[in-house]
């Protein structure tokens, strides 16, 4: 496959989880596989669920790989190298018993807002024959969250009547929001986001592949990432850590915000209008989010507000999405509401 072909699951030159053997975290999840493989008991579908950029497609094509190769890894683990064909072949994608549903990029460069149609209907022909290396057949669905009802109920049909030795790897950044008949086919495998010293080491293992990654902000990145390897690397690219760095000044500020800082905040947004804004609601969200809960206590809060606040708040972001805002006037927007909050 050409590297000129944008994938969903890629950031920028970062090997694509297919690629990447190097699984940080979740030793649990991997040990309880690797029991139920062990056992014979591995379910026919798992739903492998969690925040977007903890590993999940890194664990589902690490199972992928132990599986097509009959379970030829270490005791306990599912860890099959490198060099092994089965590794070299799901890299390619050329593996004749591997299915992958996903998002790449089309013959206009673009790519599509969800999986294709024409790609889940592979799924019936693709488990309708027999495996062809005679052992197990597995789909890897990257991402539910990216297929439509429709592309959903066709994969439905395989899942109520899996055939035999075949696996559906699901990944979900949202697994309760799927149809319920989806979910209830599936055994649940949730991953939780990595500790900040676990984003460090993936940067690290990141940068040989990334050389304009700063190692001097990897740090205050992988603080602000909340466990996601994807999000530190977002808040690395096009300095997105000074947005967050400046909203958060200006939220310990409240209720008494300097409007001048609001105008350059506003001018760092409209520079980097997506990511900025990102980063920005980021900010804003986590800064709300931790008074709601009292993970943070500030006596200048009126909780009773913070409802009615955050609804403010979604609001001015999903229009400011919609309409194409200019960011300065998004950012006072923002702030104006999160002033009803704050006692002067």
């Amino acid at each position: 496959m050409s590297e000129a072909i944008a994938e969903a699951d890629r950031f920028g030159t970062a090997p694509s989880p297919r690629a990447n053997h190097l699984l940080i975290g979740h030793g649990e999840a991997e040990a309880s596989i690797r029991e139920a493989w062990d056992a014979g008991r591995l379910p026919h579908a798992l739903l492998i669920g969690g925040p977007e950029g903890v590993g999940k497609a890194t664990f589902a094509y690490r199972l992928a790989r132990f599986v097509l190769s009959g379970g030829r890894a270490p005791a306990g683990t599912l860890e099959i190298g490198a060099d092994h064909p089965v590794s070299r072949q799901v890299t390619a994608l050329s593996h004749p018993d591997l299915l992958v549903l996903r998002r790449v990029s089309n013959d206009a460069g673009k790519l599509p807002t969800a999986i294709p149609a024409e790609v889940v209907r592979k799924v019936r022909s693709f488990f309708g024959s027999t495996a062809a290396l005679g052992g197990w057949r597995v789909c890897v669905v990257d991402t539910l969250d990216e297929m439509n009802t429709q592309g959903a109920n066709a994969l439905l049909k395989t899942l109520e009547e899996p055939p035999e030795n075949a696996l559906f790897l699901l990944i979900s950044h949202a697994p309760g929001r799927l149809l319920p008949t989806i979910r209830s086919r599936c055994r649940a495998l949730p991953l939780r986001a990595l500790s900040q010293e676990q984003v460090m080491q993936a940067l690290d293992h990141l940068a040989g592949h990334m050389p304009d990654l700063s190692r001097a902000r990897f740090a205050e990145a992988a603080e602000a990432s909340e466990g996601s390897v994807r999000e530190a690397l977002a808040l690395l690219s096009a300095d997105r850590l000074a947005v967050r760095r400046a909203t958060n000044d200006l939220l310990a500020q409240l209720p008494h915000v300097d409007s001048k800082a609001l105008h350059s905040l506003g001018d760092k947004l409209q520079a980097d209008r997506e990511g900025g804004a990102e980063s920005f609601m980021a900010a804003v969200e986590n800064w709300i989010s931790d008074r709601a809960t009292g993970r943070v206590q500030s006596p200048g809060v009126r909780l009773a507000r913070l409802p009615e606040v955050w609804e403010k708040v979604r609001r001015a972001a999903i229009d400011a999405d919609v309409y194409n805002l200019d960011r300065k006037t998004f950012v006072f927007r923002i702030f104006a509401s999160l002033h009803e909050a704050v006692r002067p």
